[in-house]
């Protein structure tokens, strides 16, 4: 990884009250705790910065729409530990305090990789108190023995509270206590069932929020709600406030793409956005934060949003604009064309597959993005992206661009992946490595093109994807903030081709 994908400010002092959702397994209810807990605070006036461990996009979908802010990623392994705290600084400056919702669980991080990147290492490198999300529906003196072990098993992870989730009765509730009594954690909360705060899910987790809307909208407020009802806010808010100070400088967009020995030390800090009430339309998780910088030469990149490709991350967008562009998000399931002027396109992920026939009934847009990669203009796609430049999705026609076939299969394709590029593109040249994640249950025939996008070196060698004049098409989910020149390449090559 660059070393230019440091701020190269001097370090300061974060001292943002912040606290780490964690559970000992997943479903235990860590988003309904999460989201909740950002939606109890976000409703008494506290801007809150809402963060997710792992690489996940749907959670901080429900997070942005709790708080009014961009959701935002801190993963261990794809940006490396050493920017944990600097992104964590740029997404929460401006803000109360921050909420960070955890992965797995606790102690569950990358495949073989021991710590790292589970929420407990987070945890450590935010210096932040976790609080335990217990799922205490089949248990009562026994939940004193898991929270026990869960809190002394890594005695640099500080424990501070306990959340009791989905607790049948006051019976139940006081037979927990008790036993609790002699773990020394406190409880900080006890939530019952309550169907209204349960999430639709499908083959890849939860539905986003662009898909759900209104229903989206009523059931981050029945999480709020039932927090509000449910925990201690005021200790929650005391354990926050506990958190150490970091010494780290914030994550700059525009710092991180200028060379390491001509920093820019004069960036101006994103304005804090306001918290809307759980009435407003969600944020655009595609926008960034910073106002854009004019753009004389009118270099305007294309990414694509809407409900088919909700998978960004947002210091994505934020890099592209720091290195001279204007992003404009279009939707390719509403929009005939692509936005005037547009010079090169970014396709995330996200769920084509449940789209595909209002996208291929989209048929003067696929012909256009077709158009736009015969040019050679830079066309960057992830996962979906890649599946919608494919010559047909499940039988339908897609844009044609790459001659392979895309369909859904049973078998879920889930993982961080260590990769190298095979072959100069408009996003690496040759020899970059980089980390990625893969998260689908699509097949794509051919899985690689006569120019491979990427060599994976782990868990298992293979290649993968498609470079072809400027498209650059893969499976890999990448973190552009752990190389920032892909962005800045990326254009370049725009304002070249």
């Amino acid at each position: 990884m660059s070393s230019s994908s440091f701020s190269s400010s001097s370090a300061s002092l974060v001292s943002v009250p912040r606290l780490v959702v964690a559970a000992p397994s997943s479903g235990s209810g860590k988003t309904t705790v999460a989201t909740g807990l950002m939606a109890a605070l976000a409703s008494r006036g506290l801007a809150v910065s809402p963060h997710k461990v792992g690489p996940d996009y749907i959670d901080p979908g429900y997070h942005a729409l709790a708080t009014g802010r961009v959701g935002r990623n801190l993963d261990a392994y794809l940006c490396g530990p050493e920017l944990v705290g600097p992104l964590f600084a740029h997404g929460a400056r401006g803000c109360d305090l921050a909420v960070v919702e955890g992965v797995m669980g606790m102690y569950d991080g990358a495949a073989g990789e021991g710590e790292l990147a589970s929420t407990a290492h987070v945890a450590k490198l935010l210096r932040a108190p976790v609080v335990l999300v217990v799922d205490a529906s089949s248990q009562s003196r026994s939940v004193a023995a898991l929270v026990h072990g869960f809190a002394s098993w890594d005695p640099e992870v500080r424990v501070g509270g306990v959340i009791l989730n989905k607790v049948a009765s006051d019976r139940h509730e006081a037979l927990l206590r008790e036993a609790l009594d002699s773990a020394g954690v406190p409880v900080l909360g006890v939530l019952r069932r309550a169907p209204q705060v349960d999430t639709p899910s499908r083959h890849l987790g939860l539905v986003p929020v662009a898909e759900r809307q209104a229903a989206a909208v009523e059931a981050v407020a029945a999480m709020g709600a039932q927090v509000d009802a449910g925990c201690d806010l005021e200790g929650l808010l005391a354990l926050a406030r506990s958190a150490g100070a970091l010494s780290c400088a914030a994550w700059d967009a525009a710092e991180a793409l200028a060379p390491a020995a001509e920093p820019l030390m004069d960036a101006a800090p994103p304005p804090p956005l306001p918290v809307p009430s759980l009435g407003a339309a969600p944020p655009d998780p595609h926008r960034p934060e910073r106002p854009r910088p004019q753009t004389p030469d009118g270099l305007k990149i294309a990414v694509a949003g809407g409900a088919a490709f909700t998978f960004s991350y947002a210091e994505h967008a934020e890099l592209l604009t720091a290195a001279g562009a204007e992003v404009v998000v279009f939707d390719p399931l509403r929009d005939e064309q692509l936005p005037d002027g547009t010079r090169g396109l970014v396709i995330g992920g996200g769920f084509p597959e449940v789209y595909a026939a209002e996208l291929s009934g989209n048929e003067p847009l696929r012909k256009a993005v077709s158009a736009l990669a015969e040019t050679g203009a830079p066309v960057a796609a992830e996962c979906a992206g890649l599946l919608y430049l494919c010559r047909e999705l499940d039988g339908m026609p897609m844009c044609g661009v790459l001659d392979a076939s895309a369909r859904m299969s049973e078998r879920l394709t889930l993982g961080y992946r260590d990769a190298v590029a095979l072959s100069d593109s408009v996003l690496a040249v040759a020899g970059t490595r980089m980390r990625g994640h893969e998260f689908h249950r699509t097949v794509v025939e051919p899985g690689s093109g006569a120019a491979p996008a990427w060599g994976v070196r782990a868990p298992e060698r293979r290649v993968e994807g498609f470079v072809q004049q400027g498209v650059h098409a893969s499976y890999l989910h990448t973190h552009w903030a752990a190389e920032p020149g892909v962005a800045r390449r990326f254009v370049e090559r725009c304002r070249t081709s």
